[in-house]
């Protein structure tokens, strides 16, 4: 499908990841066509924030930082990208998936309405 279409459906993926894994993921999302922009002018966009994460890991997980029943708090950053059609959408959130360094990867998918 065309980046040109006003057609297209767009979404934005939204996700958490630690601060030192961030280059590393995004790339792998970016890689898989996230990021890029109508019109073919710019690609490999993001909107990166930093913050503080926390969660406790429960009994059964296997969490890449911390340790079971612990209270745990993690510099991190908010990553936000354009994805133009859901075939980009849902190979962005499987590079994100694979990419990631924790066994559940906190992440958000919305529909955003084309305006042109």
């Amino acid at each position: 499908m065309s980046t040109n279409s006003s057609n297209t459906i767009h979404y934005q993926l939204q996700f958490y990841v630690p601060k030192a894994d961030t280059d590393k993921v995004l790339a792998a999302v970016h890689a898989a066509g996230a990021g890029k922009y109508p019109g073919g002018l710019y690609g490999e966009c993001a909107f990166i924030y930093p913050g503080t994460g926390s969660f406790r890991p429960l009994e059964n997980a296997n969490p890449a930082i911390g340790k079971v029943g612990d209270l745990e708090k993690v510099e991190e950053n908010k990553v936000e990208v354009l994805c133009i059609g859901r075939e980009c959408m849902l190979d962005a959130v499987k590079a994100l998936k694979e990419a990631h360094p924790y066994e559940q990867v906190a992440y958000f998918v919305f529909r955003a309405e084309n305006v042109e």
